[in-house]
């Protein structure tokens, strides 16, 4: 009578975190006050940036290519390059008044519900 009474127990913590985080992407996901503050926040910090860089950049290239005809890169007139260096000067110069504008406004727009979501937390 040859009997095998064993028990056999296999714990893995980064399996079993890896299982873990895995699940939690196909879980329903309720946004918590918290994380609502912070996607709020980070709203209006980010607002006007596609549009400044956007702005910025192209006016860098504008300045660069008028720069290339001032040294005769592309042809052999400096005429051309007078207004690219001039528009895209002035492009650049307007990415962080976009900037600062598109911030602001959403900042104006999104300040009630920050503030109210700020007061919840810190009372609550």
């Amino acid at each position: 009578m040859n009997e095998n009474n064993t028990f056999q127990y296999t714990y893995s913590a980064p399996r079993n975190k890896e299982i873990e985080s895995i699940r939690k992407k196909y879980l329903p996901q309720e946004e918590n006050k918290l994380d609502l503050l912070r996607r709020l926040d980070s709203t209006v910090n980010n607002a006007g940036m596609i549009e400044s860089l956007s702005a910025g950049i192209l006016g860098c290239l504008g300045f660069g290519t008028g720069m290339c005809f001032f040294l005769k890169v592309l042809g052999s007139s400096v005429i051309p390059g007078i207004p690219l260096c001039l528009l895209g000067t002035a492009a650049m110069l307007a990415a962080y008044p976009i900037f600062r504008t598109l911030r602001n406004r959403k900042k104006a727009e999104l300040s009630p519900r920050i503030l109210e979501l700020t007061e919840e937390l810190m009372n609550g």
